[in-house]
């Protein structure tokens, strides 16, 4: 016998009814309650799908990551990376995008399902230039749907625990990585060059 669900059905079967909690909280638009989690948040989430498959990458400013347009639309401000444009790549050639606002000290998660364009507007662009320099690209994104996700999982994980520092500071650094991507790689200079270098070239 397989222990494998393969249905919609055995799936709803397995889980059960979800509450009346799970159902009530989806928006089809920013209420007056979703706008103080999103003015609140600091980093979010971007997932996107393309041809080559899915995308997931973080978002971040100080203070506010996303911003209200109007009920239906966010804009976020796309800053320096690393020039690898996964995300609007797939944007570029599907629009449906999803996103997770969290907040530090929060276990509340904020999700929107809906579907975005790139804009390189002028008059935009400079409204949210950061620290003097304007932004890569504007994401512009439509909204479907919006809801809170279960706590669970953050509190669960007890991501904003102190205790998370103890782990954090065994992990393997960036330079580590790379140095094991390829051999010949100086991790240890990339490491020591990069606090620097991220701070003249956050924005």
């Amino acid at each position: 016998m397989s222990h494998t669900i393969t249905s919609i059905e055995q799936l709803e079967q397995h889980y059960g009814t979800p509450g009346e909690a799970s159902l009530i909280k989806v928006a089809s638009h920013i209420t007056p309650t979703y706008r103080k989690y999103i003015e609140a948040s600091p980093l979010v989430a971007l997932a996107t799908i393309g041809p080559e498959g899915l995308d997931c990458s973080p978002r971040g400013d100080p203070g506010q990551v996303a911003y209200i347009e109007d009920e239906k639309t966010l804009v976020i401000p796309d800053r320096r990376g690393n020039n690898r444009i996964d995300s609007l790549r797939n944007i570029v050639r599907d629009p449906k995008v999803s996103l997770m606002f969290l907040t530090p000290g929060s276990n509340t998660v904020i999700r929107v399902n809906g579907h975005a364009v790139i804009s390189v507007d002028p008059q935009l662009m400079e409204k949210y230039a950061m620290k003097g320099k304007l932004p890569r690209t504007l994401i512009i994104v439509t909204i479907e749907e919006l809801y809170f996700q279960c706590a669970r999982a953050l509190m669960r994980a007890g991501l904003w625990s102190s205790d998370h520092e103890a782990v954090t500071a065994g992990l393997p650094t960036a330079g580590d990585i790379l140095a094991e991507m390829k051999q010949d790689f100086d991790g240890k200079t990339y490491d020591q060059e990069w606090p620097d270098r991220a701070k003249k070239s956050m924005w």
